[in-house]
């Protein structure tokens, strides 16, 4: 409705500057009103159109300087008649009132500025919408303390891993061949989820029986210990099973001919005194 009611002033207007300016062929009285009116109704026209005045930066005075236009052409061809006042002036001020009078029905310069507001504002609204959902839509890059850290969390604490919602707390490599990891969950008072052995030994390559997943000791349920690899054997140990296996085997060549049916249980080496040597 607003809408009509601005094109039908518009159109109005035009026609009477249209026979202002055909008066002001003929005799200057329409001259100074005539050019006063011209600013009154650009001034006024202005001050009704926020949008126009209000427009963006990057389109405000091309806005405001096309609202203005058809005022400033009438005004200067009401200008133009006083000043010159030959035949061909007069022809050439007629030709210039029926350009005018045509472009400012036609063109309708007062729409014109204020669509061109509305387009800029609509796209400064999409700008910010835009920038307001990428901002939404991208999350912040999480931050690891270590290569290690950064290794588990792309590789088994995504979604849908192995370890989702979990961390790597620390590391240690035991030897060349086995390391030790502990887990931990993102959010305090959860428990570790049950990490799969089957799918550990598949996404690492490494056999079943060298994945231990156990608690830490003194420590809840909220933290687990990983063990992969093979773990190594204390010297001691090796050293045991060795004297062990060769006091085994030289009793059982003594008890197949001895004492059959004679089993070694514990075998004990001790130093001979002098007094028997």
């Amino acid at each position: 409705m607003l809408a009509r009611v601005r094109g039908a002033v518009g159109r109005t207007a035009t026609a009477a500057g249209a026979l202002v300016l055909a008066g002001g062929l003929g005799s200057d009285i329409f001259t100074l009103p005539g050019a006063t009116a011209a600013a009154v109704t650009a001034g006024v026209g202005l001050a009704s159109n926020l949008k126009v005045v209000r427009a963006p930066e990057s389109v405000r005075w091309t806005a405001i300087s096309l609202y203005a236009a058809p005022h400033t052409g009438y005004a200067v061809i009401l200008i133009t008649e006083r000043l010159t006042d030959s035949t061909a002036a007069t022809l050439v001020q007629a030709g210039g009132i029926a350009l005018w009078t045509a472009a400012t029905w036609m063109l309708r310069p007062g729409l014109t500025a204020r669509e061109l507001a509305d387009e800029a504002h609509a796209q400064e609204l999409a700008d910010a919408a835009k920038a307001v959902e990428e901002t939404a839509v991208e999350p912040a890059a999480p931050e690891y303390d270590s290569p290690a850290a950064r290794w588990w969390g792309e590789t088994f604490a995504v979604d849908g891993g192995l370890a989702p919602g979990t961390v790597l707390l620390d590391h240690q490599q035991v030897s060349d061949q086995c390391v030790a990891l502990i887990i931990g969950t993102q959010k305090r008072g959860q428990p570790v989820p049950d990490i799969s052995k089957p799918g550990l030994s598949a996404e690492l390559d490494l056999p079943e029986e060298q994945i231990d997943i156990g608690p830490v000791p003194g420590r809840g349920a909220g933290v687990r210990l990983l063990v992969l690899g093979q773990r190594p054997v204390a010297e001691a140990e090796v050293e045991a099973e060795v004297v062990v296996d060769s006091d085994a085997a030289v009793w059982a060549e003594i008890a197949a001919t001895a004492m059959p049916g004679v089993e070694l249980i514990e075998a004990n080496t001790y130093e001979m005194p002098k007094e028997l040597t």
